[in-house]
């Protein structure tokens, strides 16, 4: 059965899929900026809330960081922030909400292969239940995005899909350097390396601004430009730092393979903002992928309800 540190690990993976679920309505929210604008705007908000956030113990956080611990938060910043956002948000506009995070939605799938080899995984046999519905989820919502796209053309729609696929591969590569960092890591909270990640993102964002607001700005007023900066601000807030703060409290009491069936709330959660934010219901396609990405969830709890892991000490 699982046990109790596994049942709060569930809950914040659920609160992080619900704050999380707020990224794919960005772009739409935003349509006129580039998704390049909105991944240095996002992380500069990011970068500065966490800086206002860790100044009280920068010196003592800083001291206790290798120079392992910066490459790792540098790559981690840049893999499952910078160029995530960057395919997420032009697969969102090219593509749609629901075949954006129907696509995310195979996360599970993803990160269950990458931590197959942890010491604490479910054995293989078990997972492949879960990792076959989560594959005919993927198959339903790619026919449903190039048979019958829902924004512009058949040619816009693929490369939606693409982007969508390259900010899934982006994020898979994050989850797993990130659950593993937080195992490594003794002495520091899951709450101050989430806003260590973003001090470092918002410096990477720094960088990015300059082709994103300096050599493309765009036409815009001045009162689209202060909706624009509540708009980030908002998320930077939301879903960087109150999001990722519970997924990594979630990364330290979940083994690898059931922390990647966490992020199908985040898909369930977005798909049905998507739903609201375009006044209309799910096509057949999307509730049957919708209840294939669940079935595996479902299927992957019960392979590790099987096994007794023995209760680590909580993460702050």
């Amino acid at each position: 059965m699982l046990v109790r540190h596994h049942w709060l690990g569930i809950g914040a993976g659920i609160l992080a899929g619900a704050v999380w679920g707020l990224v794919f309505l960005t772009p739409e929210l935003t349509r006129g900026f580039a998704p390049i604008q909105l991944s240095a705007g996002r992380y500069l908000a990011y970068g500065l809330v966490a800086c206002a956030l860790l100044a009280r113990t920068w010196r003592r956080l800083a001291r206790s960081l290798s120079w392992r611990e910066w490459h790792t938060l540098a790559w981690l910043g840049f893999a499952g922030n910078i160029i995530y956002y960057v395919f997420l948000a032009n697969a969102v506009q090219l593509g749609g909400v629901a075949m954006s995070s129907l696509i995310i939605g195979l996360l599970p799938v993803t990160i269950t292969l990458a931590g197959r080899r942890d010491a604490d995984a479910a054995p293989m046999l078990r997972l492949l239940p879960s990792l076959a519905l989560g594959v005919a989820g993927l198959a339903c919502i790619s026919w449903q995005s190039l048979s019958a796209p829902q924004h512009g053309s058949a040619q816009g729609s693929f490369i939606g899909l693409l982007c969508a696929v390259g900010a899934l591969v982006s994020w898979t590569l994050y989850a797993v350097g990130n659950s593993r960092a937080l195992a490594r890591l003794k002495g520091i909270s899951a709450h101050d390396w989430s806003l260590l990640v973003g001090v470092v993102t918002g410096a990477q964002a720094l960088l990015l601004a300059v082709p994103a607001f300096i050599l493309a700005p765009g036409v815009h007023a001045a009162s689209n430009w202060l909706y624009f900066g509540g708009v980030v601000t908002t998320v930077a807030i939301l879903c960087s730092v109150v999001g990722n703060a519970l997924w990594n409290h979630a990364s330290r009491l979940l083994p690898l393979t059931m922390t990647g069936q966490m992020i199908v709330f985040e898909t369930l959660f977005a798909l049905l903002y998507g739903f609201l934010w375009e006044g209309r219901w799910p096509t057949g396609l999307e509730w049957l992928a919708m209840g294939l990405l669940v079935g595996g969830v479902l299927s992957c709890a019960s392979a590790h309800r099987e096994r007794r892991v023995p209760e680590p000490a909580l993460g702050a």
